[in-house]
């Protein structure tokens, strides 16, 4: 009960989106078929950031759900230390939940069945911050895992972004189990794919 009220408190504390936030509204595909939406708002107070996001992902197969993701998390950064997380998790009915607060020079991340204590500055995957392609660790949001990670620039391509041809520079990030695409033009975060069950390919397009 007391990890679910700190987390209410921590939602509660974040700002609504206003016109200084920097808002990306994802599509995601499996393959070429929509499964839901991703969002993310980014709101920056001088060296202080808010982050909230939101997914919803449902697969049907003739007309029966065989997949069905939730997950929202709300962070607090300072500069490009993670200084607060709150996040909730459900996939097919399985729930996960994860409060991660500053203290002391280390974050203390709590899971439903655990507690962990990192040192240092800590990042999860933040995406929208191109920081995080000079990661050696991140932290996963949803697990509360901390990953040692590797970032591999793939070089400049040609890609679609909202239904025009951009030149993008794009990145992997490879961690144990996990593979992840990225593309940013001018310092911006544009796409997204990794690898899904059965070979496909999951992929993020902005709206």
């Amino acid at each position: 009960m007391r990890t679910l009220l700190i987390a209410a408190l921590l939602l509660s504390q974040l700002p609504s989106a206003h016109a200084g936030s920097r808002d990306w509204n994802f599509r995601v595909l499996l393959d070429d078929r929509e499964i839901g939406r991703h969002t993310f708002t980014v709101l920056v107070q001088g060296d202080a950031q808010e982050i909230r996001s939101e997914a919803s992902f449902d697969v049907n197969l003739l007309f029966v759900n065989v997949f069905r993701y939730r997950h929202e998390a709300a962070e607090s950064w300072q500069g490009n230390c993670l200084q607060a997380l709150v996040s909730h998790t459900e996939t097919n009915g399985k729930r996960e939940q994860l409060v991660a607060s500053s203290s002391g020079g280390r974050l203390v991340v709590k899971r439903m069945n655990g507690r962990d204590e990192h040192d240092g500055c800590v990042m999860s995957f933040a995406y929208w911050n191109p920081e995080i392609l000079q990661a050696k660790r991140l932290l996963n949001s949803q697990t509360g895992e901390l990953l040692p990670v590797t970032v591999v620039h793939q070089g400049e391509q040609s890609i679609s972004v909202r239904g025009r041809q951009i030149q993008a520079e794009h990145h992997r990030i490879s961690a144990p189990n996990l593979s992840i695409d990225l593309w940013f033009a001018d310092g911006q975060w544009v796409a997204l794919e990794a690898p899904a069950k059965g070979g496909k390919r999951l992929r993020y397009q902005l709206i």
